[in-house]
């Protein structure tokens, strides 16, 4: 269980991002991505799908990459294999996202390591809807 210092930053980190990219978006509506993303939309925040081979989820346009997407991103929220983090947080860095969060299930130190240094927030393997769920009043 986490302290009250943790949950207060996610609170904050929540309230403060309103724009997520969410990288590996599935347009299949029983997937985790997809669970997600339309919860995000739902509760309010700006979601930019992120998923090279679909045109558009759930009414939005969906990116190829992160470079693509025309606006500023706060939380780039990723639901990609550990393996796969490392050039998204790069990306991320490029396009100065505030946030990385790596979804539940999701480790990669050394991307961890790398977004820290560039001054990026990480949050790694958690679940950023039970998160808000939780911290929803």
């Amino acid at each position: 269980m986490l302290s009250i210092q943790p949950l207060l930053a996610l609170d904050a980190i929540l309230g403060n991002n309103p724009s997520i990219a969410l990288v590996g978006f599935s347009p299949k509506s029983n997937r985790p991505s997809n669970m997600v993303g339309k919860y995000l939309l739902e509760a309010g925040f700006t979601v930019f799908p992120v998923n090279p081979g679909v045109s558009e989820i759930l009414g939005h346009t969906c990116y190829p990459d992160l470079t693509a997407i025309p606006e500023k991103i706060d939380i780039v929220d990723i639901f990609r294999r550990s393996e796969d983090v490392l050039p998204i947080v790069k990306t991320a860095i490029e396009i100065q996202a505030k946030v990385i969060w790596m979804q539940q299930g999701i480790v990669n130190e050394e991307a961890a390591t790398l977004a820290e240094k560039a001054g990026l927030t990480v949050i790694m393997d958690r679940c950023i809807k039970i998160d808000h769920q939780n911290l929803s009043r």
